[in-house]
């Protein structure tokens, strides 16, 4: 996703060394972040891809409106925040597309989302930040319990049904 090089003010002078973001995902449901810094590129990006693998989460995917064919866009408007940026996930109808910047329509393609609007709030050209905080909010799409999430429950008798049973078996002398 991006490649930014940091800086540490030594007694020598400044050290640079550079920091990776880098994502993954099937686009099916799954997505992963990692962030690693290290004194070459190549070494960053590997690990940052390591990371990357390890922390997969699984993206909930629903419908706006009717449930015909796929689940096409996110179940419930989620927020994810990092930083000062706060960026906001929203439904949309089937057919709209991916409403929001380049780095986030890659994101949101990992991860298998096709139809979605975005808000966000803050210094979103910190794009760490943004990354991340988009990454978390995808992530609590299963924070949230629907009805069809719900397990069944089967239903027993009423107290009043349970009652008369009760009485009915008792003798009287």
């Amino acid at each position: 996703m991006k490649i930014m090089p940091v800086q540490k003010q030594s007694s020598a002078g400044q050290r640079t060394r550079f920091k990776a973001f880098v994502a993954v995902g099937d686009g099916n449901g799954h997505l992963g972040l990692g962030v690693k810094c290290a004194s070459e590129v190549a070494t960053a990006i590997r690990g940052a891809i390591t990371i990357a693998k390890l922390n997969v989460v699984p993206v909930r995917r629903g419908f706006w409106g009717r449930m015909s064919g796929l689940p096409h866009t996110i179940p419930t408007k989620v927020t994810g925040k990092c930083g000062s940026v706060s960026v906001r996930l929203i439904p949309a109808p089937r057919g709209t597309g991916l409403v929001s910047s380049p780095v986030g329509k890659k994101l949101l393609t990992m991860a298998g989302v096709r139809d979605v609007y975005t808000s966000t709030r803050g210094h979103s050209r910190t794009m760490g930040n943004f990354i991340k905080a988009l990454y978390e909010a995808l992530g609590k799409t299963y924070g949230y319990l629907t009805p069809d999430l719900w397990a069944e429950q089967p239903l027993g008798a009423s107290p009043f049904q349970e009652h008369t049973d009760f009485l009915a078996k008792k003798k009287v002398y």
